[in-house]
């Protein structure tokens, strides 16, 4: 190391540990001021597609850890908010704990089963990883169309005849529509917060290596199984706690809503909203559910949403390979440049 690449690191790392609680404060920050808004101005219809919009931007993050960070292509991820939301029935229904423990034990299991669906990436990459994923996909949609979710019946499955169905209990401290809005994106927050550290922090930096060639990562010293693995037990993770968000929103889940085509349509959104800013996430999400509520509340037909959001995909892979939020993030600078060269005149 030459005296001035000395003196340049401190230099750099200092701006780094500055930087990263700045950069970190404007998760919670964004967050309050939307919750505060949507809470205040939306009705009864729009307060649900907002809570399961918010509850999906979990999931949309765990793509962008490993699209956006690693460059891997998973097309599993709303299989895995299925998983999520099934074990977070189970346990709801079979022990009656606290929500917040029937949400992790969703969480930590879909991590797990994040990790399993993500051992091809350890071999695979591209196409061949998209298609094996995709595949993984269409097993839990026929899985899980065969078991459904549970509703509060005995036995493994927890399965009950008709009259014997039951809701799963919100918290106690979010039994109503605002409150529990409130309390999912109090969760999102903390989800957004988690993996937003992992970008900035050491795994972020490791993440960024493995994406411009695995060489160039064993040759700094990156472990790339540690760290691939890393990525999808995280990404299952908030994947599973957006399932179990969305089970308590409803009370129940219906199989039917976790077909291979949901997790493809995640991946495009996610490419659309972006995937290198964390609020492309909640953008997602909103344009997951917010349009096709919209298109309902028109009394159009939902299934429209297909060819809008072929549209909007093709117009971010063509000319904006950032998404909504990159733009938006490209304008801030903008406008902060215009500011700052008004202010030195």
């Amino acid at each position: 190391m030459t005296i001035q690449e000395q003196t340049i690191a401190p230099t750099a790392e200092g701006i780094s540990m500055v930087r990263l609680p700045k950069e970190l404060l404007h998760v919670p920050l964004t967050m309050v001021i939307f919750a505060l808004v949507v809470a205040l101005i939306a009705n009864s219809f729009w307060l649900s597609a907002a809570t399961s919009a918010v509850a999906l931007s979990l999931s949309v993050t765990g793509l962008a850890i490993l699209y956006g960070q690693l460059g891997l292509v998973s097309l599993c991820q709303f299989a895995l908010v299925g998983v999520g939301g099934w074990v977070t029935l189970r346990v709801g229904h079979a022990f009656h704990p606290p929500f917040e423990l029937s949400l992790l034990a969703g969480g930590i299991v879909a991590s797990i089963v994040g990790l399993a669906f993500g051992l091809p990436a350890l071999r695979l990459r591209g196409l061949y990883l998209a298609l094996v994923t995709l595949m993984l996909a269409g097993a839990f949609q026929i899985v899980i169309s065969a078991w459904g979710f549970p509703d509060g019946g005995p036995g493994f499955l927890g399965r009950a005849d008709g009259s014997g169905r039951a809701m799963l209990a919100r918290p106690l401290i979010a039994d109503g529509e605002v409150s529990y809005f409130l309390y999912v994106c109090a969760v999102a927050a903390i989800g957004l917060l988690i993996a937003q550290w992992h970008k900035l922090a050491r795994p972020g930096r490791a993440w960024a290596l493995i994406r411009k060639g695995e060489t160039v990562a064993v040759a700094s010293g990156v472990n790339v199984l540690i760290y691939k693995a890393w990525a999808f037990a995280l990404s299952g993770f908030l994947a599973g706690l957006a399932g179990g968000l969305l089970a308590g929103n409803v009370g129940q889940l219906d199989g039917r809503a976790f077909g291979a085509f949901e997790s493809l349509n995640l991946f495009a959104l996610a490419i659309v909203g972006g995937v290198f800013n964390w609020y492309g996430a909640v953008i997602a999400g909103l344009l997951l559910r917010a349009v096709p509520a919209l298109l309902t509340d028109l009394g159009i037909d939902g299934y429209v949403t297909i060819g809008i959001f072929g549209v909007a995909l093709f117009h971010a892979l063509a000319t904006a390979p950032t998404g909504i939020a990159g733009q938006i993030s490209a304008l801030i600078i903008r406008l902060n440049a215009l500011l700052s060269r008004g202010r030195t005149r």
